[in-house]
């Protein structure tokens, strides 16, 4: 599940100027259109609790159709995140605190599958304890929100 960072992600940027990345990766059988793996991913039911703790704490509420203009090119704000930058089969996002970024991609796999990917950098300047103290949690949710995308995106 963890992966490199493919050289032409978005997220690369980052990783150049030495900001914690990460990659996960997960393939999936048959062709999968960026657009729905981005819908997918916005509106499981597992990001969904994200989207309730960020309309409820930080007054950023989102709903799936705002998700699925986010993923149809329609959208540049959805819940805590403005598109940073687009690129074929990937999206580039941008927490308002403008600390962290999140990258999507989807791209063909071996035969006829799809791999699809799921990074995310912080850029803030410090990553003291707080950072690492909460790092196992990140890497284990990364997972968790991939997983749930990928079975989405299968039972669509």
């Amino acid at each position: 599940m963890i992966a490199d960072l493919p050289a032409d992600a978005l997220l690369q940027r980052y990783r150049e100027r030495g900001a914690y990345t990460d990659c996960f990766a997960i393939d999936v059988p048959g062709q999968v259109a960026h657009a729905a793996f981005v819908e997918a991913f916005y509106t499981t039911s597992v990001f969904k609790l994200e989207r309730l703790l960020l309309a409820l704490f930080v007054s950023r509420p989102s709903n799936d159709a705002e998700a699925r203009e986010l993923a149809g090119g329609k959208r540049e704000m959805f819940a805590a995140w403005s598109v940073e930058a687009r690129a074929p089969g990937q999206l580039l996002m941008c927490d308002f605190a403008g600390s962290t970024r999140s990258w999507l991609m989807a791209a063909p796999a071996g035969g006829a599958g799809t791999r699809l990917y799921f990074g995310s950098a912080v850029v803030r300047r410090s990553q003291g304890g707080a950072f690492r103290a909460l790092l196992g949690f990140h890497k284990l949710y990364s997972r968790i929100l991939l997983r749930a995308a990928a079975s989405r995106v299968l039972r669509a």
